[in-house]
């Protein structure tokens, strides 16, 4: 979604000022991932409760979701095939997650990832989930105006392609979501206290912010920061209070 707002303020299509915090650092590094690998297992257990185990899983995308849902499929002892990340290997790695999954996991957060070709190479009973980007990623559409498959075979999709680590699970669990929700209170707060400081246009929360929001939460971890002395920070050319990163640092 905010891909979106940002492609519309491209076009000059955006006539309000915008704080993306869907690409935040700690919505990145704690939100996504975290929120996904345990609710994708859950969901899928308590939906068909299948033994993951020896099964092939398939995961289309390679971000910080889908690394993590690979690793948690993985540590339940699936045989992993990612797709998309090589633009040489990625048509081949296509090509036996259709045909050789158990189970097809999308986490792109784009649109057409499973369609109804696809859906026509699956093995018998392959489970299809979606923990990307709400029910655009697998044609549903299609699967609704073909009431069975030619071959015979049958598919299991968990909750109508919509986010299966939410529908089939009681969600997030809630230390996850509080280390990504302060932001959003975070951006509301600047929008109404200072509504002229920002042009139009997309803006993001400064690392500050972030750095704020995750060492509110390191008390529950129990966990401790180091702090810079005196000599360290000027030499690093930082605050002993930070931020500790630039705004441009790929964390």
């Amino acid at each position: 979604m905010a891909g979106r707002v940002t492609w519309l303020r491209s076009i000059s299509g955006l006539k309000v000022l915008a704080i993306n915090v869907n690409d935040s650092v700690t919505k990145g590094k704690f939100y996504n991932p975290c929120g996904c690998q345990e609710p994708l297992i859950h969901g899928i257990k308590w939906a068909t409760d299948v033994m993951i185990a020896g099964k092939v899983a398939a995961v289309a995308g390679c971000g910080h979701v889908g690394k993590r849902c690979a690793q948690a499929l993985r540590g339940f002892g699936a045989c992993i095939i990612i797709t998309g990340i090589d633009p040489i290997n990625a048509p081949q790695a296509a090509m036996e997650a259709y045909q050789e999954g158990n189970i097809l996991v999308t986490t792109t957060g784009c649109t057409d990832i499973i369609l109804g070709q696809h859906f026509e190479q699956m093995k018998d009973d392959a489970i299809v989930c979606n923990t990307g980007h709400f029910d655009v990623e697998i044609d549903v559409k299609w699967l609704d105006e073909n009431n069975g498959l030619k071959n015979g075979l049958c598919n299991i999709l968990l909750t109508e392609g919509q986010l299966a680590n939410l529908g089939c699970t009681m969600g997030n669990p809630s230390f996850v979501m509080s280390t990504s929700l302060p932001n959003q209170v975070l951006a509301q707060i600047e929008l109404w206290s200072h509504p002229d400081k920002h042009p139009v246009g997309v803006h993001f929360l400064p690392k500050k912010w972030n750095e704020a929001v995750s060492e509110a939460h390191l008390h529950k971890l129990n966990v401790k920061l180091t702090k810079l002395t005196d000599k360290q920070a000027p030499y690093r050319g930082l605050s002993r209070d930070g931020p500790f990163k630039a705004d441009h640092y790929c964390h």
